[in-house]
């Protein structure tokens, strides 16, 4: 029997993973790496650090696993996107990684936008407008700022894409993570020629892009002797983490979606066609199924909103947690689920770190709005938790604006977790929500893409359909769907009241 590796290079850390031919996860490992911040607002990691991690990912899950390296039939890769990697000709990194969260390129934002003939005419060429966690803003910010790094670069790559080269000495990209650099033709699946064109970029220095399921090089033996995997062994293209992460919710198909309620909130639907949003609240990316596509947002503080809470005001609950051997978190929810529904008029605006989807503004801040004397610490917790599943809900509404069905919601992450969560969320988002047999998210779906890619099946579909069952089915109560539909409503103006406000704050 085969078994496939799935590798997820993540901003904390890499994870791999082991399944086998009946798509069951054997054993699971993580390894930490840091992220440096070099200046406020900055975010850079050293891609050296994300090969020891997956060195030792990939080590520590082998042995949990008890399988022989021998039997290991393909490797898939998934990880963060957008962030921008430069090599020279020998491969070695001209610098550290600016990776996905980084802020300092307004301004190359905004001048790409503008060189284009403006942001519909950006959409119109590539399916997204310009935003600092883009990669080509990145690329340009370096050609300004560092023009001697510029001039070397031999090879731009993204953060899965470098370990791809550590494995296999192949320069290779996807077409699901070459979405997020704004240099790629979505609909064509290749690279733009009049966005190369116009902003004289290099043509040379972009690699090869493949579908997700191909095998993009085999194990070098240097490789090989560092993962104690035999040379040879194949390794997938993959893709970027939330396409090849719906892959491992099973989100391939018309009408399903993903909401996954991590330290960031991401809502993702499957299209079968290339649809993008004209407003741009929503993002459009190639997905990880060959010739389709996904839309998804990004709500850059969902459960984030959540940890903020338990560290900043959760002392009681910490303690008590201590003392009862318990998670703080499941005593939160409890206090939480005291409180009325829409917690007597009391909003959370969960923008603690800016926001991205439906508002790309990295000066919005976090608010309560209408504290009053009844307030009481369950209203906050609740309405916390009520705050950010409106955030996602936004994401939702863009899908909807836009034609696309979705009949199925798909749980995973922290929010997934807790039963008075997952029923929140089915009342505010007004749609049947249901948990499925798999939790691990981007390592999954790469092992799956690698299982497909070396013909255990014919397909991505057919393999998420061999592998991913529902397990449970959350339906929303109409009564209270009915009240949160009224506090959305009320939720949805509070932004725009607020956004010139904090853009003045952000000047202080």
């Amino acid at each position: 029997m085969s078994f496939y590796i799935g590798i997820d290079i993540g901003t904390s850390g890499t994870k791999a993973l082991v399944m086998d031919a009946n798509a069951r996860v054997l054993a699971t490992a993580t390894s930490e790496h840091g992220v440096s911040v070099p200046r406020a607002g900055w975010s850079e990691q050293d891609p050296n650090d994300w090969w020891k991690s997956t060195v030792a990912a990939v080590g520590a899950v082998l042995k949990k696993s008890h399988i022989r390296p021998s039997q290991v039939g393909g490797i898939g890769l998934s990880g963060q996107m957008h962030g921008l990697v430069v090599t020279d000709d020998a491969g070695e990194c001209l610098r550290p990684a600016i990776i996905w969260n980084d802020q300092r390129t307004a301004l190359e934002a905004l001048e790409i936008e503008q060189k284009v003939g403006g942001r519909d005419k950006l959409i119109e060429l590539v399916g997204n407008r310009a935003m600092t966690s883009f990669t080509m803003t990145k690329l340009l910010w370096l050609r300004k700022h560092q023009p001697m790094v510029y001039a070397k670069i031999r090879h731009l790559l993204l953060p899965k894409d470098y370990v791809r080269l550590r494995l296999t000495g192949e320069y290779v990209g996807d077409v699901s993570d070459m979405s997020g650099t704004l240099m790629l033709d979505q609909r064509t699946r290749t690279w733009s020629g009049k966005i190369i064109s116009a902003f004289e970029i290099d043509k040379d220095i972009l690699p090869p892009v493949v579908e997700s399921h191909e095998i993009a090089g085999r194990l070098t033996a240097q490789a090989a002797a560092a993962l104690r995997i035999p040379a040879g062994t194949p390794v997938v293209a993959g893709g970027g983490d939330q396409p090849v992460g719906a892959v491992g919710n099973g989100v391939v198909a018309a009408g399903l979606m993903s909401a996954t309620m991590g330290t960031s909130g991401v809502v993702l639907v499957h299209s079968r066609q290339y649809v993008v949003d004209p407003e741009a609240k929503v993002q459009t990316f190639c997905a990880s199924v060959e010739g389709e596509y996904c839309m998804f947002g990004c709500i850059l503080s969902a459960g984030g909103s959540l940890q903020w809470y338990r560290n900043v005001l959760g002392d009681m609950e910490i303690l008590e947690a201590r003392r009862k051997k318990a998670d703080p978190y499941e005593l939160i929810m409890a206090k939480a689920a005291t409180a009325a529904p829409g917690c007597e008029g009391v909003f959370w605006l969960p923008y603690l770190t800016g926001e991205r989807t439906p508002h790309a503004d990295p000066c919005a801040r976090a608010a309560w709005i209408g504290i009053h004397s009844r307030t009481t610490r369950a209203e906050l917790a609740r309405s916390v938790i009520e705050g950010a599943t409106f955030a996602m809900n936004d994401a939702l509404m863009a899908f909807h604006d836009r034609g696309l069905p979705v009949r199925q919601i798909r749980l995973s992450g922290g929010g997934a977790r807790s039963e008075f969560w997952r029923q929140l969320q089915a009342n505010i988002y007004g749609s049947a929500c249901v948990t499925i047999n798999a939790q691990e998210g981007p390592a999954y779906g790469a092992a799956i893409l690698a299982a497909v890619g070396t013909g255990r099946y014919a397909s991505v579909k057919e393999a998420c359909s061999a592998a991913i069952s529902i397990t449970r089915i959350i339906k929303p109560q109409p009564a209270l769907r009915r009240v949160y539909h009224r506090y959305y409503e009320q939720y949805r103006r509070l932004y725009p009241a607020l956004k010139d406000e904090f853009a003045r704050i952000a000047l202080l």
